[in-house]
């Protein structure tokens, strides 16, 4: 069953450090091997880790073991339990998490992402491929070009890969037929071209045989082209193609021990850079010449795209974590607002508008995300209208941040064109985006200064602008209290101004329904509003519902710190349908409101108000008493 002289390198168990010392100059390669299921890939890359003796004698009993217990080749060995490391994966006989994997030849080091063919595990193959130098797809030589060959071929060439593998697997199944081989190849070729990919390397090979993985087979001599490895040790990575682009280095930290020493830290991301550059600190644009590159080992004369080191510069210059250093003749874009490639990870789907943290190297913005322009059906390469985009889907949208970012077209530089879409309030990975360009209008949009500030507007009134934002269900009591809180503050000669929900949607926001988006742009644009009346110095109170933390977050960001205010009028569903005072919950239970708050939308409320009111225990008046007493002194 096993090779009786199968033994690992034995210079592991005698010398380790002479064994990383041996390793240590290799370049290393990450690759990923996808297609459909059951098409090998887990086979394949045991049969690789088997090959390169990368297998300890404790491992290869326990695998022995486990292929007569649940193994699909009967007494053989099934390579594939190296890799399928979850129970769920053995029992199935299929890979779900993406399984990553170390081994080594004697020219190169190699990181394998095994990544999940099942349609429904996209997300988890996107994640593999984000880092990869090449893709190995593989095939099927009985079934030949499956839709899930051309999903991960599109996303593999949307994901930036360049190097392709075609790797036509199990052709011990079909004889090793050649016409059977070509024929694959010319329906895959035929495809590649329509998706915009130039070149793939197409292989015979067997995974559980060891066809043309690290040694020519015999069974076909009619292929003249590289065996697996060979061609793998030849690719061409990442980082050696970098150093050829313009100078990139995302600061990811401001390395300050002591009064004498100011360096910024991080791992270059293209480009090469030495002392006496001139580089340009972005999005500040202050330029300075590179005083020293400094790393654990000492100062170097020079460093390249994949190291980390710390650069020091002959100037005091605006530098901080976030920024870009880039060359200073050939510096990267600044934009907010871009055309996006978003894949959508998450199982809830996109909220058009909301706000989300976008993570671009070590940029962290808040983002909103328009209905995508269309979807992309990767099965049959088709744009598609969509209002939203669904776990595993993949759409063209336009985003907007809410400062300026530092990038690069994906295409360019996969470091400053890559980015990963956070829910504020779950902090979970919910998209990952690949940023095509900056849109124009971004470029011809700038802040008009003006010499009156909001410093002298709010002087002017004798106050400190406030939001007082009001948020409560339906019948809560919010536009009353709000009402008595702004009388109050008027014979205080307060100057203020009421937004009330149902008196902005008959003029700025009259367009809008109340769906989950609409009620998000509903929030949004009345948190523009609230922000040019504090610029105007001006105490704003407001009364909406506005359901949704994160969209309440969001216009709290929007405010200057410390100046907005959350109001809970906290009342029970059951107090608050009673009142009814306009009938809506009446016609929302016969179905006649669609999307009412509290009946068949959710109200998410606040977990931490500045201040909660409970409109069961106060009258309005006693309320509006107790907030005004939370708030002063307004100056």
């Amino acid at each position: 069953m096993t090779d009786p002289i199968y033994k690992t390198d034995a210079l592991i168990a005698e010398d380790i450090e002479a064994y990383l010392e041996q390793h240590q100059n290799k370049s290393m390669l990450r690759f990923i091997t996808c297609g459909s299921v059951d098409d090998g890939k887990s086979t394949l890359i045991g049969r690789l880790l088997y090959d390169s003796k990368m297998i300890f004698e404790d491992q290869l009993a326990a695998l022995e073991n486990d292929s007569k217990k649940v193994g699909t080749q009967g007494q053989e060995i099934d390579f594939a339990l190296l890799v399928d490391g979850l129970a769920a994966e053995r029992e199935q006989g299929i890979t779900i998490d993406v399984a990553y994997r170390f081994f080594a030849t004697e020219k190169r080091k190699f990181i394998v992402a095994d990544c999940p063919g099942h349609e429904q595990y996209t997300r988890n193959m996107v994640t593999g491929a984000s880092t990869a130098d090449c893709a190995v797809i593989l095939i099927d030589a009985r079934k030949g070009v499956l839709v899930q060959t051309k999903r991960h071929s599109f996303l593999c060439h949307q994901l930036g890969i360049r190097n392709l593998v075609l790797a036509v697997n199990k052709m011990d199944l079909i004889d090793y037929d050649q016409a059977k081989f070509d024929a694959i190849v010319a329906d895959y070729e035929h495809f590649a071209e329509s998706i915009g990919i130039e070149t793939f390397t197409a292989i015979p090979m067997s995974g559980l045989a060891g066809d043309n993985i690290t040694t020519r087979s015999d069974n076909t001599p009619w292929y003249q082209g590289p065996v697996l490895i060979d061609h793998l040790e030849q690719l061409e990575v990442n980082n050696t193609a970098n150093q050829a682009k313009p100078f990139r280095m995302p600061v990811q930290w401001v390395n300050r021990p002591n009064l004498d020493f100011r360096g910024f830290s991080g791992q270059i991301a293209t480009g090469t850079v030495k002392p006496g550059d001139e580089l340009r600190s972005l999005p500040s644009g202050k330029t300075s010449k590179v005083k020293s590159i400094v790393t654990m080992d000492g100062d170097l004369d020079e460093a390249v795209a994949g190291q980390s080191v710390t650069i020091t510069l002959e100037d005091e210059i605006d530098c901080s974590r976030g920024d870009v250093l880039a060359t200073a003749d050939a510096p990267p874009e600044v934009a907010d607002q871009f055309e996006s490639t978003i894949v959508w990870m998450d199982d809830e789907p996109l909220v058009v508008g909301r706000a989300y943290w976008l993570k671009l190297g070590t940029q962290m913005v808040s983002v909103t995300i328009a209905h995508p322009k269309f979807e992309i059906d990767v099965n049959t390469m088709e744009h598609l209208a969509s209002q939203t985009l669904h776990l595993n889907q993949i759409g063209v949208c336009e985003i907007t941040t809410d400062k300026r970012v530092v990038f690069d077209p994906y295409g360019e530089n996969r470091a400053l064109g890559g980015f990963i879409l956070i829910d504020k309030i779950t902090n979970h990975t919910v998209g990952a985006g690949m940023l095509h360009f900056s849109l124009r209008r971004s470029q011809n949009v700038h802040w008009q200064p003006t010499d009156i500030t909001r410093d002298h507007h709010a002087d002017m009134k004798n106050q400190t602008p406030r939001v007082l934002w009001f948020t409560g269900l339906s019948g809560s009591g919010k536009s009353t209290i709000a009402n008595e809180v702004e009388k109050k503050l008027a014979i205080m000669n307060r100057h203020t101004f009421l937004l009330d929900g149902d008196n902005v949607r008959h003029g700025l926001n009259k367009d809008l329904g109340f769906t989950e988006s609409d009620r998000i742009e509903n929030i949004r644009r009345v948190g523009e509003v609230c922000k040019l009346m504090t610029d105007a110095g001006l105490i704003v109170l407001t009364a909406f519902i506005s359901p949704f933390r994160a969209d309440r977050q969001l216009v709290r960001e929007m405010i200057d710190a410390g100046e907005f205010i959350e109001i809970h009028v906290d009342t029970p569903l059951e107090v608050a349908e009673a009142r009814d005072v306009k009938g809506l919950y009446k016609k929302a239970r016969e179905g006649k409101l669609k999307n009412f708050t509290g009946i068949d939308s959710p109200y998410e409320a606040p977990e931490n108000p500045e201040i909660r009111v409970n409109t069961v225990e106060m009258t309005p008046q006693q309320a509006a008493d107790y907030i005004i007493g939370q708030i002063l002194p307004l100056k």
